[in-house]
Formats: structure tokens, sequence, C-alpha cells
């Protein structure tokens, strides 16, 4: 099975065409899935195809779900199975990267070899009633009881009986990266990373990414739509909108953190594109270079037009890219990414394998 990456690491944009997944060309920028049926007015299913459709004629044809973005009788699985059903054309222009592990109709982790056997043959099955083989499956979250050698050994046997395509991470720590990598082949690691949620540049993942040949998924790249200037005050949050449960949405850290997109939408205004476009495009701009490993972005959108949006390049200089670096350090954001509950999860480790 070829490299989930063959890319020269460059600069955005040069060897674009060289970036591939589980032996597939993908786009620069991926799409994410999780608004498509995870909130409290889910997208009609006509415009939700709209804007599936739209990603992949703008490129972005590495899809991101979960069996988690949803409840079990319906999530991001049962909106691909209706979208490849309508379009059969599309099952092999996509590549899809399914996250899953947690226990049923919750977002509890569990790790364990019967609940990841269940997890990964329900994504196959689901998937498998269009012809569409599973590409990646991906632990959501660490389950912080379970050693992390159990969860991988159990689905390499997948990998390896040529049912899966390959193993993803998500929000795990350093150390969990580290040692699921001895046991399997760890085909990417997602995790948050954007403007306003660099952790992982202190905390030691990018730096194992890099040192692994593991390339970066890049979750909530517009820090779920503030960078792009949409969001002027936390009124403009709607009362049954998860992110008005997250800290850094809260008033008290929101005219702080306001400030970082004021800053981006001067410069937006100078290059004459949007600030979520630099946003986007400074990540890409990062992507291999100077230690970091490669990254790909996937901006989640529930219309044609926000995709379209998301999907376009800004090149940035090397004084653009420094322009911003400076922002960061400017600008200070206030709060955590998550509330208490869902912070305990973040860039999770597990207990160490005994025997």
């Amino acid at each position: 099975m070829a490299s989930v990456i063959d890319m020269a690491k460059s600069a955005l944009g040069k060897n674009r065409d060289q970036l591939t997944m589980t032996g597939q060309k993908i786009g620069s920028t991926g799409y994410g899935l999780m608004g498509l049926t995870w909130r409290a007015n889910p997208p009609p299913q006509d415009q939700a195809f709209d804007a599936m459709k739209e990603s992949l004629k703008n490129g972005a044809n590495f899809w991101n779900g979960g069996e988690i973005y949803g409840k079990a009788e319906r999530n991001s699985l049962h909106l691909l199975r209706e979208y490849f059903e309508k379009y059969p054309e599309d099952v092999t222009k996509v590549v899809i990267s399914i996250k899953g592990g947690c226990e049923p109709d919750a977002l509890k982790p569990n790790g364990s070899a019967e609940n990841t056997k269940r997890s990964i043959n329900e994504c196959i099955e689901q998937l498998g009633k269009v012809g569409k083989k599973l590409d990646l499956w991906e632990a959501a979250r660490v389950d912080q009881g379970t050693p992390i050698e159990v969860t991988m050994r159990t689905a390499k046997d997948f990998v390896d009986s040529g049912k899966l395509g390959g193993i993803s991470l998500s929000e795990c720590s350093e150390d969990t990266i580290r040692r699921a990598a001895r046991v399997a082949k760890i085909e990417a690691v997602e995790v948050e990373f954007s403007l306003w949620s660099t952790e992982i540049l202190d905390n030691g993942v990018a730096r194992a990414c890099a040192e692994l040949e593991i390339p970066i998924v890049a979750y909530s790249p517009l820090g779920r739509g503030f960078l792009t200037g949409q969001i002027k005050s936390p009124s403009d949050i709607a009362e049954d909108d998860l992110r008005k449960q997250m800290p850094r949405f809260q008033p008290e850290n929101f005219d702080a953190n306001i400030k970082l997109v004021e800053e981006l939408q001067r410069l937006a205004g100078a290059k004459g594109c949007t600030p979520g476009q630099i946003a986007t495009s400074w990540i890409k701009a990062k992507s291999g270079r100077d230690g970091m490993p490669v990254m790909i972005p996937i901006p989640g959108a529930t219309t044609a037009e926000r995709v379209e949006e998301n999907c376009q390049d800004v090149e940035l200089s090397d004084a653009d890219v420094k322009e911003v670096d400076s922002l960061l350090e400017k600008v200070q954001i206030k709060g955590d990414r998550y509330g208490s509950a869902n912070a305990k999860l973040a860039f999770g480790s597990t207990p160490p394998l005994e025997g």
C-alpha cells in the first residue's frame, strides 16, 4: 500500500499534484462533513449534496466524517451512502476518513478490542452498501483507560486483511502517536490547528508527526467560523449552536479574541481575499517547512458557496507569513478550546501496555 503522503515538502501550491492518501490523489484542502449531520438543524439533503459536489469540483476530495457526527441511525456514514447512491460515479473520486471508536450514541471513547471491531465493522458495512471501501478509520478520541496498543493492533488486523485502507488518530498526545506508530502504520493524525489553536507547536504533536513522516489533518482551520469574520459578537451565535458552550466564544473572552480577526481582515483587504482564506493558506504555507509535517486543512461548510470560498488558495509570501506569525505574538487568545468535559479528552494519552 502506498504511503499516505508522497509529497515534496515545499511551499504552498508547488507540488500539489503529488499529494496522495492511501494511493489516491487528494487536493491540498479537504472537506469536513461534521456540520452536515451533527447540529440542531442539519441542512436539507439537497443542500448537503450540493456542498459535497462543490468540494469535488474544487479538488477537495478528502472527506472527513464520523460515526459520532449524529446518532447511530443517522450520521456521516448514512449521508455518504445516500450521496453515493445518487452519484455512483463519485465513489472512486473520494477518499473517506471516518472517526469512530466511541461507544454508540455517546462521546465516550472506548478503545477496547471489542468496541474497535464493532466500530470498524459498522463503518465498513455502511459504505460497503454502495461499493465504497473505507479508506481510513480514525480513533476519534483516545480511550485513556485502554492502552493505545490494544486499539491499534485490533485496527491493524483489518488493514492486514484488506478490509480497511489505513488507520488514523485524533486529539492525541505525542506519547500516543509514538506508541501507536510502533504497532501499526499511522496514516494521519487529526488535530485542531489554526491561527487561534496552535497548541501542537508546543506540546510535541507536530514534532512527532514530522519525525515519523505522518501528515496532520487540521480540523477547524477556520476556528469554528470565528476566523472568517462572520461572527462579530456573541449574539451572532444561535442558542442551540455548539459553539455557545465553548469558552473562547464566551463574552468574557470574545472581545479579546476578536482582535486577531480584525488584524486578519486588514491583511485580507490588502490581499483581496477573505480572512478565512488567509487562515487556511497560512496552514498550507507552514506545511512541510521548517521542521513541520505536511498539513491538510479540512474546513467544513454547509453550502456550496462557502465550500467554494474555502477552497480558494491565496499565495502568501515569506513576508506575509511572517506578518501573520507576528499577529499571533501580539494577540493573546483567551479561553480554552473546549469546556471541562471535552477538555479532558484533548491530546489524550493512554496507560502503558502491561505484559
